[in-house]
């Protein structure tokens, strides 16, 4: 027999989801921890003032890139890690109602220990922080979900084929939830935030035509 605890259960039916504790209506994206780090007002484009959104041939070719190598990924083992033995789940969802953030991860692995979560990124470089705080929110959903501690997560930069290790130490996560403070400020104020201080971002920007006229 199959026991349950949550109210309002009706077999047949979703269980019903309790709003996110920040007190908006729908949890977070984790791509907006990213977006809001690499510029605030991002958050605000897509919250406040939503704008009308085209997907581009980049973020087409980016997505197709990461199944194609999450299907070779999935063959191959777990020593590039620095692990030895461990379960592997690809685009794994999250949630957590404490933080009020979801999202998809890319992969989790599951040791008898820990969890790591692991991102793709098909970008040239290294990693920017806002690759790192998005990958410190996807540890904080993973420990939830799995009742295991995520001391650390990796991000598999696709086209250098280079990994990157990230500790997740305490500074990390109080950075990563005052963003989630942040950002729900913003939505729930409707403030306009500073932009970014780094110019060079805007070029490419789909939100620039906004920005400026603002």
């Amino acid at each position: 027999m199959i026991h349950t605890e949550q109210k309002n259960f009706v077999p047949g039916r979703p269980a019903k989801v309790p709003p996110p504790l920040h007190g908006l209506s729908e949890p977070l994206r984790v791509s907006d921890i990213r977006q809001y780090v690499y510029c605030p007002r991002i958050v605000y484009f897509n919250y406040v003032i939503p704008v009308p959104r085209v997907t581009t041939v980049k973020m087409e070719e980016g997505l197709r890139s990461h199944t194609e190598f999450s299907e070779l990924e999935s063959r191959r083992t777990l020593a590039k890690y620095g692990l030895e033995e461990g379960t592997r789940e690809f685009r794994v969802q999250l949630q957590s109602h404490r933080l009020g953030i979801a999202g998809r991860l890319d992969l989790l692995i599951t040791t008898a220990s820990n969890v790591y979560p692991v991102e793709f990124k098909d970008t040239h470089g290294n990693p920017g922080l806002h690759h790192k705080y998005q990958l410190v929110a996807y540890a904080l959903m993973a420990e939830e979900a799995r009742g295991k501690p995520a001391k650390a997560g990796f991000i598999y930069v696709i086209p250098g084929k280079k990994i990157f290790k990230i500790t997740i130490d305490e500074s990390a996560r109080m950075f990563t939830q005052k963003i989630i403070s942040a950002m729900v400020n913003i939505i729930r104020t409707g403030t306009m935030p500073q932009r970014t201080r780094w110019g060079g971002r805007c070029r490419g920007c789909e939100f620039r035509n906004y920005c400026r006229d603002a």
